[in-house]
């Protein structure tokens, strides 16, 4: 698999995500929404940052078992029940990807929503991969 980001010079410089990614490959893999359930099917963490770690992990799992890295990340939605306060703490966010994702942007956005499935959930992540 192949990847290329794309980031135009005349749209603002990205922080933490790519204005497009170009995948070339044989598989895609569609990523289910993920939140901080822990194995026992309960949310863990009080904080965004903390149910965001676990919720990651959860999506990196999932395309992990898939055959697929970070790498090969194309698209990431992130719901949150509080933009302001995801606003708030984007550099722990950004720090928690990098440390669990690297630096490989994928395409992404984040979208504030009334609630989640789970009503102490405050983070759900999905998105898609293209694996070789």
């Amino acid at each position: 698999m192949t990847t290329e980001r794309v980031n135009p010079p005349e749209l603002s410089p990205p922080t933490g995500f790519s204005h497009a990614v170009v995948a070339t490959g044989s598989r895609v893999v569609f990523l289910a929404g993920q939140t901080a359930l822990d194995t026992d099917g309960k949310i863990t963490g009080e904080t965004l940052t903390e149910q965001f770690e676990k919720a990651l992990g959860n999506l990196l799992g999932a395309l992990r078992a898939a055959g697929g890295t970070p790498a090969d990340l194309a698209r990431v939605t992130v719901y949150v029940t509080d933009v302001a306060d995801y606003r708030a703490r984007a550099r722990e966010l950004g720090r928690v990807w990098r440390d669990s994702a690297g630096r490989d942007y994928p395409a992404m956005a984040v979208v504030e929503v009334v609630r989640l499935w789970d009503e102490r959930a405050l983070v759900e992540l999905d998105g898609f991969a293209v694996l070789p």
